[in-house]
């Protein structure tokens, strides 16, 4: 009886902590696309058009800086990068422009949200610089 009390309870702490991480992961996305909608309000200062234009770029991109299937540094960028970049762009950008934006993206939850090919042409080229410089330090 013990080991059915303890497997339930096991269950439904799971079922928790992935309603957890589904809430975040949805926090993530509707942050991503508040922040491309305030980066395009002329009141945020350039500075932080250019780190959130980085960041949205990053975030939206198909392909990553470190692969997925590399075990644990793939999902690093995802778990870590992404929402450090958010909070970063969070501070640089007026609090009314980020409201207005929230509002926008809530607006625009259900659509589909665009993708930087920019930013996948970024990545791809970083990796090919590291393949090429990897490939003449071993010769």
């Amino acid at each position: 009886m013990q080991f059915v009390a303890f497997f339930r309870s096991l269950i439904a702490s799971w079922k928790r902590a992935v309603r957890g991480w589904r809430e975040r992961a949805r926090w993530l996305k509707r942050e991503t696309l508040a922040l491309y909608l305030a980066y395009r309000d002329p009141r945020v200062p350039w500075y932080a058009r250019l780190f959130i234009m980085a960041v949205v770029a990053y975030a939206l991109s198909p392909i990553d800086l470190i692969p997925d299937p590399i075990p644990v540094l793939g999902y690093l960028d995802d778990l870590v990068l992404i929402p450090l970049g958010i909070a970063l762009a969070l501070r640089m950008i007026p609090p009314a422009v980020m409201a207005e934006a929230r509002a926008r993206a809530e607006a625009l939850a259900g659509r589909d949200k665009p993708t930087s090919r920019a930013a996948a042409a970024v990545i791809v080229l970083i990796w090919l610089v590291v393949v090429v410089s990897v490939m003449m330090m071993i010769r």
